[in-house]
């Protein structure tokens, strides 16, 4: 079956008899300012709509050297604060004009080049990025061809980048004083042997936190594999085996909580009662567990209006180089039934 022509701006003009010039000045609002009748460009706006023209958005770029679409790079696209964080990020762009490419990393490197290099192909205006470990030097280049980028969630340290997030040391620390001043005593703290900078920072609230209450750190990490692998369950259920002391465990994301839970429930073990619970990063589910769990939440609206307004500022020409802006949004502790005060003699 023969697939049915590309309707074209020559089309258009060619049908009512008049310059290709005219139906790009109408349908790019311009019809006004250059003085065209109002009658003409009803005419224009009505065959548009009858023969459902779609303009050539990559055309259109090399005329206007903008193409209104932004590349979102995230992590996990299936992760709630992600897919959150993305659906926000997507509405403040579209209100503004711009719609969202999507890609997941999966904290893969080639995956990532990838899709840096899909955005490029595609002519995105600019790019905001969950930067997995490795890829500064792709990011530098993107910076070099003036091309604006936002870091959100993570950064480069000793690279000068525009970048959105949330104090996780304060937030982690929250989190263990919150188990501490509740009894808690031997606290672990599982996470992902990942260098990033929100990961590093989280280690070292915690540390902090039991450094200043006299009291030992117990660390665990975790290798960033599939999220709901066998292997993630087996080493949390083997550490918990090896420090029967433990009565109270951090979870430095809700990824390894989830894992977590199901290897409580395995084991025989409850939470709140044998073990209290926290975790970094909230979900709109935990209020419905039984019991309900403490969670250190990201304010997911405030971070996606801000990347979204960091961008579009850079997007806009000023003649003069911008400064890059550093933002740290503050964390909050959701207190929950999973880190009720431990009871006496338990």
């Amino acid at each position: 079956m023969q697939s049915k022509k590309r309707v074209s701006i020559a089309d258009i003009a060619r049908q009512l008899n008049i310059s290709v010039t005219t139906v790009s000045f109408i349908l790019n609002g311009k019809a006004k300012e250059m003085r065209i009748s109002d009658a003409l460009t009803k005419k224009v706006e009505d065959l548009v709509q009858q023969t459902n023209y779609q303009p050539n958005v990559l055309a259109k770029s090399f005329r206007t050297g903008k193409t209104n679409t932004i590349g979102l790079l995230v992590e996990d696209i299936s992760n709630p604060f992600f897919a959150h964080i993305a659906r926000q990020i997507e509405d403040n762009a579209y209100q503004r004009g711009y719609k969202i490419i999507y890609g997941s990393t999966e904290d893969n490197l080639e995956k990532t080049r990838e899709l840096i290099t899909m955005f490029a192909d595609r002519h995105v205006d600019g790019y905001i990025i969950t930067a997995p470990e490795g890829i500064d030097n792709e990011v530098k280049d993107l910076l070099e061809m003036k091309k604006p980028v936002i870091l959100f969630d993570r950064y480069y340290p000793g690279l000068e980048t525009n970048y959105i997030g949330v104090d996780n040391y304060k937030g982690t620390y929250d989190g263990i004083v919150h188990l501490i001043e509740n009894g808690y005593k031997n606290i672990v703290l599982v996470t992902t042997t990942s260098q990033q900078s929100q990961m590093t920072e989280r280690q070292a609230g915690y540390h902090m936190a039991l450094d200043q209450y006299g009291l030992e750190s117990y660390t665990h990490k975790i290798a960033y594999v599939d999220k709901q692998s066998a292997v993630v369950k087996k080493q949390i259920a083997d550490f918990m085996s090896a420090q029967p002391q433990t009565d109270a465990v951090f979870f430095a994301t809700n990824y390894l909580l989830a894992c977590g839970l199901e290897v409580f429930k395995q084991i025989g073990l409850k939470v709140g009662e044998d073990v209290a619970v926290v975790s970094f990063d909230d979900h709109e589910f935990f209020g419905l567990f039984t019991p309900s769990i403490t969670a250190v939440a990201q304010p997911v609206q405030d971070i996606a209006h801000q990347a979204i307004n960091l961008l579009l500022n850079e997007l806009q020409p000023t003649g003069a180089p911008s400064q890059k802006k550093f933002i740290q949004l503050p964390a909050h502790l959701v207190v929950r039934e999973s880190s009720a005060a431990k009871r006496r003699g338990a």
